[in-house]
């Protein structure tokens, strides 16, 4: 009986770990039990989330100083009280970076071309709005200087970081935000929630779009655009790690479904819109499989697992300007693993010295294309794209000058003010109240069962 195999450029990617002197040793990362992955990168540096004595710090290190770093007391940007939680570097100038701490700070910080020669403590700004921790930051792919955070007070704000103002509060979230993505065009965000719900909207909107729960398990879930479809990684009712896919103009029902295994660690999830490969990275092993997305059934198709005994504590991917075209490399990661981060090289094993045009389709080329006060009052845009072909070089991005505007709270003005504001936070705190009674009337109905 024959088999018909599928045809795909991909099926033989393969992943190739780094030597260990082009490794970067003395990372020390966070112990933080926050679901994250750590660590960021953009053309020129890489970030990770660094463990210290006290309150959050993070380290900052160039790409081309690999081997040791210094030990005893590295440079580091030190500005929270809270250990840092999550980062992300401005997608429009490499030397910008968000940071966000179970202080309920978002701090902004400007990072030199020649990377950071001692410690810094202050930021170019400190934007202050949330009233728990804030658990993620994501910049905008499309608009400059707009950053959504998400915090445990259940909200999402999206902020002007250069006016140095929160722009929107999006509400409707009724648990912790666990994970937030933005589309490709930076319209709409995807968040998943400890209530195992995954909900979809325009943050510029005050309301939730779409909801469905998307996993019965207890464990934290997470979620990432795939172009028109979003998939969410989470764990079943019986601890089994899987993902749905489902179409993003209806998810009352997943388009598709897969049990993986029943690994304890949770499933990053990284997308590379060019080639269409879906990465899942599992937190605490040492596997990374890779898969196919097309647009008809079954929507994915597996395609192969690299393989490594060392557990990665968190894991990020270089963006595509970065990669080597001449080797048909098609992804690298960034693996944190203990004290070391490893780079890891994806590359289609082909002969040709030809440019192959069918693996390397114009790319994300991290340029703005609207502005902030474009994009908050309703208009949208598609991201740039530039070409990898022979004779490619990589931009060399003028150093803008980021003019950050310290954020100012401004309280009631008068009595009339102050009384408003009064009788809203009495009714907030009614509000709580009330919901706290309910939980804990649903915890003592579930602990009779």
């Amino acid at each position: 009986m024959s088999r018909v195999v599928r045809q795909s450029k991909f099926r033989h990617v393969f992943g190739t770990a780094a030597k260990p002197e082009e490794c970067y040793q003395n990372i020390n990362v966070t112990r933080s039990a926050w679901d994250s992955n750590f660590i960021k990168a953009n053309p020129k540096f890489f970030a990770v989330a660094w463990e210290v004595a006290g309150g959050g710090s993070l380290g900052v290190i160039r790409h081309e100083d690999n081997g040791k770093l210094a030990q005893g007391n590295p440079p580091l940007l030190s500005g929270h009280k809270g250990a840092v939680l999550d980062f992300d570097f401005h997608p429009f100038n490499d030397n910008i970076i968000a940071s966000v701490s179970e202080d309920g700070n978002v701090c902004i910080w400007g990072i030199p071309d020649a990377g950071i020669t001692g410690t810094q403590t202050s930021p170019l700004s400190t934007l202050t709005g949330h009233k728990r921790k804030v658990g993620t930051a994501n910049f905008n792919p499309v608009a400059n200087n707009i950053l959504a955070t998400s915090s445990t007070d259940f909200t999402v704000k999206l902020w002007d970081v250069e006016q140095g103002k929160c722009t929107k509060t999006a509400e409707g979230h009724a648990d912790i935000i666990q994970a937030v993505d933005w589309n490709n065009n930076g319209s709409k965000l995807a968040t998943a929630c400890k209530d195992k719900k995954m909900r979809v909207f325009d943050p510029r909107t005050d309301t939730i779009a779409q909801e469905v729960v998307a996993h019965q398990g207890v464990k934290g879930s997470r979620v990432c655009w795939l172009r028109e479809k979003i998939l969410t990684t989470g764990f079943s009712k019986t601890s089994e790690r899987e993902f749905n896919i489902y179409d993003s103009r209806k998810v009352d029902e997943p388009l598709c479904h897969l049990s993986i295994d029943t690994s304890s660690g949770g499933l990053m999830p990284f997308f590379d819109e060019d080639t269409n490969i879906l990465f899942l990275a599992g937190k605490g092993d040492g596997n990374i499989r890779y898969y196919e997305i097309v647009d008809e059934a079954p929507y994915f198709h597996y395609l192969t697992e690299y393989k490594s005994a060392v557990p990665q504590r968190g894991i990020a991917f270089m963006p595509k300007r970065s990669l080597n075209v001449s080797e048909c490399e098609v992804a690298r990661a960034l693996k944190l693993a203990g004290n070391k981060m490893e780079p890891i090289s994806f590359r289609v094993p082909r002969k040709s010295d030809i440019f192959q045009d069918d693996l390397y389709p114009d790319t994300y080329a991290g340029e703005a294309t609207i502005s902030a006060e474009k994009w908050s009052a309703g208009q949208n845009a598609e991201p740039k794209k530039t070409s990898l072909a022979p004779g490619f070089v990589q931009k060399e991005k003028p150093a803008v000058e980021f003019k950050a505007v310290q954020q100012v709270v401004e309280g009631p003005k008068n009595e009339k003010e102050l009384r408003d504001e009064y009788e809203k936070l009495k009714n907030r705190v009614s509000y709580l109240e009330a919901e706290l009674v309910k939980r804990d009337q649903r915890i003592k109905d579930l602990e009779s069962k």
